[in-house]
């Protein structure tokens, strides 16, 4: 599914209009969300990197990172996006070939929807992460996921053959497999699709950053640690470790 036009469809698509004014408001989601996590020396991986849109923000907010994904399209078009600013690696995220506890984080961005078997890769997250895990994921019960299911159903395309999670699935779905609830959890872009535009009144209703899973993307961080990161993003020279 995943070949060399998929990979470019991917890409062009956060290039229109719709994509860019979307991507815009995860990144920012991101940024927020990671705020806390210390970054200098941190190693980072995120499982299912895809292309490395995300991957590239990451390395550019400090983290040392890794990419996987079982993708070889998908891989090489990160490889030329990224070059030497990331360790690549193409492998099956239920079975990472990564030792216990080796990265200081993982992030997994609407890749548990594509998995058969999400609680199995986010158990191998927990295992190769020792003190964080952010789990991005397409809410179900966005307006957003309603209208993909009631209204986009005569489309075909990837969003339409994966598992869409609600919040409440979601939490279930970390303690099941990792023994630990959410920490925090936010969202971005509350409207359909269709209001994912830069012209008034709907950029006011989609750039907020939300507290609550209601958005079409949300965001659930989950601590591995005893203690959690307090390091704010723009505090570069203070040194602070998590226990």
């Amino acid at each position: 599914m995943w070949d060399n036009e998929t990979a470019r469809r991917y890409d062009a698509w956060f290039t229109t209009p719709t994509g860019e004014f979307a991507l815009k408001r995860e990144m920012r989601l991101l940024e927020r969300m990671t705020a806390g996590w210390p970054r200098r020396g941190q190693r980072l991986l995120e499982v299912g990197c895809g292309t490395g849109i995300f991957l590239d923000v990451l390395h550019s907010a400090g983290f040392d990172v890794t990419g996987l994904d079982a993708a070889p399209a998908m891989l090489e078009a990160a490889r030329r996006r990224l070059g030497a600013k990331a360790d690549l690696h193409l492998g099956d995220a239920a079975h990472l070939p990564f030792d216990d506890k080796e990265f200081d984080f993982c992030v997994l961005l609407t890749v548990l929807e594509f998995c058969p078997d999400p609680g199995a890769v986010l158990a191998e997250a927990g295992r190769v992460a020792k003190k964080a895990i952010l789990v991005g994921y397409l809410n179900r019960c966005s307006l957003y996921g309603l209208s993909m299911r009631f209204f986009g159903g005569h489309r075909r395309g990837p969003l339409h053959e994966v598992r869409w999670f609600s919040p409440c699935a979601m939490g279930r779905l970390v303690r099941a497999n990792l023994g630990r609830r959410c920490l925090r959890t936010a969202s971005v872009l509350p409207g359909p699709k269709c209001t994912w535009r830069e012209k008034a009144p709907w950029r006011q209703l989609n750039t907020p950053l939300l507290p609550l899973p209601v958005g079409a993307f949300c965001a659930c961080e989950i601590s591995l640690a005893n203690t959690p990161a307090m390091t704010p993003l723009p505090a570069f020279k203070a040194k602070t470790c998590m226990g």
